[in-house]
C-alpha cells in the first residue's frame, strides 16, 4: 500500500467515530440510522429501470463502502449476496454494527479498491459512493471494478463534482485549478494526526477512464445537494455559490 493510502487508512481509522456520528447526528433515540441505497428510488437520479430492473436476487459488491450504508440499504431492496469493501477497519466495525441493527445480510471485508480480494466475474453490480476521489491510481480501480463484475454487471459511480471541490465559497472563484488533478490535502481536524489526499479529475477524466477499463457508459448526472428536497437553496445552509454549480457527478456504466 502507498504512504498517500497508508495516511488516508489511518484518517479515516481515526476519524471513523466522529463522521458516523455526524451521519447519525438527525436520527432520534431509538430510530435506525439512515442507510440509503444508490438504487432506491430517492437516490440521485433515481433508478434506471432501462440499465437495471431492480437489485432483488442480484450479487452487489460497494467498492469504498465506509460505514456500511449502501450495503445495508441494498441488502434491503434484496440484493442477495452483498459484499462491501473498505480499506479502513474503523469503518468496518461501524458497518458490522449497522447489518446486524437492520438484520440483513451482508459481509464486509477489509481491502483495496485497487486490489481486491475478490474473485473474478463474481457480482451482478456494484457502486461506490465518494471513494475513489481518494484513489491515486483511479484507473486500476476502475479495471479492478470491471474484473469483479460480470459481463453486462452494472457499476453506478459517484465521487464530488470536480467544479465544486475547485470553488472557493466565500469569494466565488476558483481556489484551484479544474484541470489539476491534485493530490490535495484536506485538514478534517486539527486534533488529528493525518489529513485526508484527495484528486480532483475533471468529468471528462473520469468518464474516460470508465471507458478505458471496459465500461460502456449509459447515464452521467450532475447533482445539487441530494439532502435537500427539491434542490431548494432555501432549504440549505450552504453558501449560495455553490448552488450554481453541482455537488456531485454519478455515472451509470455497462461492464462489457
Amino acid at each position: 500500500m502507498s504512504d498517500l493510502r497508508q495516511s488516508n487508512r489511518r484518517l479515516w481509522d481515526e476519524w471513523s467515530d466522529d463522521f458516523q456520528a455526524i451521519w447519525r447526528s438527525d436520527t432520534d433515540e431509538g430510530e435506525l440510522p439512515p442507510a440509503p441505497s444508490p438504487f432506491a428510488e430517492d437516490a440521485p437520479g433515481g433508478p434506471q429501470p432501462q440499465i437495471l430492473d431492480g437489485v432483488e436476487g442480484e450479487a452487489y459488491v460497494e467498492l469504498g463502502c465506509g460505514g456500511g450504508q449502501g450495503s445495508v440499504g441494498t441488502a434491503q431492496l434484496g440484493a442477495d449476496p452483498v459484499v462491501g469493501v473498505d480499506f479502513s477497519g474503523e469503518q468496518l466495525g461501524h458497518a458490522r454494527r449497522l447489518r446486524d441493527r437492520y438484520g440483513v445480510d451482508a459481509r464486509f471485508v477489509q481491502g483495496d479498491v485497487t486490489d481486491l480480494p475478490l474473485p473474478d466475474d463474481r457480482f451482478d453490480v456494484a457502486s461506490s459512493e465518494a471513494a475513489f476521489q481518494m484513489v491515486e491510481h483511479v484507473d486500476r480501480a476502475f479495471a479492478e471494478a470491471h474484473r469483479v463484475l460480470r459481463e453486462g454487471g452494472v457499476f453506478v459511480f459517484s465521487v464530488m463534482h470536480p467544479l465544486h471541490e475547485a470553488m472557493d465559497p466565500a469569494s466565488g472563484t476558483l481556489e484551484h485549478s479544474y484541470v489539476d488533478a491534485g493530490p490535495r490535502e484536506i485538514r478534517i481536524d486539527e486534533g488529528y494526526d493525518e489529513v485526508l489526499t484527495v484528486f480532483d479529475r475533471t468529468v471528462a477524466d473520469l468518464h474516460n477512464g470508465l471507458v478505458d477499463a471496459g465500461f460502456e457508459v449509459r447515464r452521467l448526472f450532475e447533482h445539487h445537494s441530494h439532502r435537500v428536497e427539491n434542490n431548494d437553496p432555501e432549504e440549505s445552509d450552504a453558501p449560495e455559490v455553490l448552488w450554481e454549480i453541482p455537488q456531485s457527478v454519478r455515472f451509470w456504466a455497462v461492464a462489457g
